[in-house]
């Protein structure tokens, strides 16, 4: 399955850092980053949420809430958040359903061989929970500004 601009944002209520939980439904009513990255602790992931970290308070201003998303546990989010300072919310994904919801678990191809992974995508998704933008296999340098950018145009 995929999802597209212009689809209804597919739901989800899942655990997230600091043993809590989030709902997209808790965030009607501001826009919502949903960005997936493969793993914690790796460096593409890391230098992804430093730069959506360093960004938060212009997100927050474009009435905008970032939210990562992995395949990793609530308790290895944790250890990655403190680690980094991370000032948005990391919700957990075991199971990989919401991966699926959204379509970024695909095939991947590294140094010659295939798997199944997260595809690095992030979702724009608006006030009423319409996705507005997507970014496919992202870059990730440069990738907070553009976001940001579109946040702001929302």
């Amino acid at each position: 399955m995929t999802v597209d601009a212009g689809d209804t944002a597919p739901d989800f209520t899942l655990p997230t850092d600091g043993g809590g939980s989030l709902a997209l439904a808790d965030l009607k009513g501001s826009n919502v980053v949903l960005y997936f990255y493969p793993k914690d602790m790796t460096p593409g992931c890391t230098t992804e949420a430093q730069d959506f970290r360093d960004r938060a308070a212009e997100f927050f201003k474009a009435n905008t809430v970032i939210v990562g998303a992995s395949k990793d546990s609530p308790a290895r989010h944790d250890k990655f958040k403190a680690k980094h300072d991370l000032n948005f919310a990391l919700v957990s994904d075991e199971d990989g359903a919401l991966c699926e919801a959204y379509g970024v678990w695909r095939m991947k191809k590294f140094m010659g061989r295939e798997f199944l992974g997260i595809v690095r995508t992030t979702f724009l998704i608006d006030a009423e929970g319409v996705i507005r933008e997507v970014w496919p296999k992202v870059r990730v340098k440069g990738h907070a500004e553009a976001v940001l950018d579109a946040a702001r145009a929302l």
